[in-house]
């Protein structure tokens, strides 16, 4: 008898760049099953915006359009309606937005519980009511992926536990997959002119502390700015914050707008950075600082460390899981012990050489190979 070959649907909306953490963690996976798994048939389902970005060549990957924004309400009835078309046996969606009338058996990703822990209007760009209303339809619709998925997968121990603790669920059903860590493009060497150039092109002439990501209020940024205005009393330094200037960042730009020339210049805001121009922030950073109070893995501490830059991370959340005995930590509240912990590793050349090595050993645990492999393991457990 012949055998039936199952095909796997995945909600890859996010697919890239326009996905950003989410985007990386959902290329990773795709790209992984679809080109190393030969015993089942997969369904991409792709948006407008990144559907030209995923390209293979193989009879058994099938790219679908789905061109619906993520969270709204048109998402709940377009996405059953193609996995049906599409005759899916089993769908995983890399994100909590998981369609209430999925008509098949799912998998669902979270990533964490940011929007259960931290409900706040301050964390948002729509009136107070709007919010709301977004707010009870988003743990609506999480609570019913995490009730009715056949396997939860999440990205460490201690979001597993923080789902198994809020959602009151049994933790076998939650599969820890440890997120990957992009390999070096380039070879670790002193800067060259080339390179020396960039940096002047962004003014930063002087040792610099270095954050990416976005300026979320819970990323805890206003209080980096504080002690590090502080800093710069004792230090001769720059802050470059990378992330796209949206509504959070330009918040930060109009508080620092109001700051003494002096330490205004001192603080840089790069807007986007390409994936080469971020690898040289990277890799020239006299330390790579990381004030969040909550994160369910936290990516770019440990792309930094990859890259021979020390860290200095909040010591909340998954933080000191993730980044184990390589960083240096402190109490992101607390705004002398952020000054302490920082000002250690600025003074201290011994200390960073030796945070350098322990990061470079750290981040080996993490591969985005193992990740989509353990992800199709899962798979497998319930087909």
């Amino acid at each position: 008898m012949k055998k039936v070959i199952k095909t796997i649907g995945i909600d890859a909306r996010f697919y890239g760049p326009v996905g950003k953490g989410l985007g990386r963690y959902t290329q990773e996976i795709v790209d992984y099953l679809t080109k190393n798994d030969s015993e089942h048939n997969y369904v991409i389902f792709l948006g407008k915006q990144n559907f030209a970005d995923f390209v293979i060549d193989n009879p058994r990957i099938t790219k679908v359009l789905a061109d619906v924004k993520w969270y709204g309400l048109a998402e709940q009835i377009v996405m059953p309606r193609l996995i049906k078309q599409n005759k899916i046996d089993l769908m995983h969606f890399p994100h909590f937005n998981v369609p209430v009338a999925c008509p098949v058996k799912f998998v669902v990703t979270v990533h964490d519980l940011i929007l259960t822990k931290y409900p706040t209007v301050r964390a948002t760009t729509l009136s107070p009511w709007f919010y709301q209303l977004k707010n009870i339809a988003y743990k609506i619709v999480i609570r019913l992926a995490i009730m009715r998925a056949q396997k939860i997968i999440t990205v460490s121990e201690f979001t597993k536990i923080d789902i198994v603790k809020y959602f009151k669920i049994k933790p076998e059903r939650i599969v820890v997959t440890y997120e990957g860590v992009a390999k070096l493009k380039t070879k670790i060497s002193e800067i060259n002119t080339q390179e020396d150039k960039s940096l002047l092109d962004l003014k930063i002439v002087k040792p610099f502390l270095l954050y990416v990501g976005n300026a979320y209020p819970h990323k805890n940024l206003i209080k980096l700015l504080t002690v590090v205005k502080h800093l710069f009393k004792h230090h001769d330094l720059q802050l470059v914050l990378v992330g796209k200037i949206d509504y959070f960042y330009q918040k930060l730009v109009a508080l620092v707008s109001k700051w003494p020339k002096m330490e205004r210049e001192r603080i840089i805001f790069t807007g986007y950075v390409s994936d080469d121009g971020l690898e040289q922030l990277y890799r020239n950073a006299l330390i790579y600082v990381f004030p969040s109070l909550y994160e369910g893995f936290g990516l770019p501490p440990l792309e930094a460390m990859a890259r021979n830059c020390p860290v200095v991370s909040s010591d909340r959340s998954s933080m000191p899981e993730i980044l184990g005995s390589a960083a240096l930590y402190f109490d992101p509240e607390k705004d002398n012990d952020i000054f302490q912990q920082l000002e250690l590793v600025i003074v201290d050349s011994d200390l960073r050489k030796k945070m350098i090595k322990a990061g470079v050993e750290q981040v080996k645990i993490y591969d985005w190979g193992r990740c989509a492999q353990l992800t199709l393991e899962v798979y497998k457990t319930i087909l």
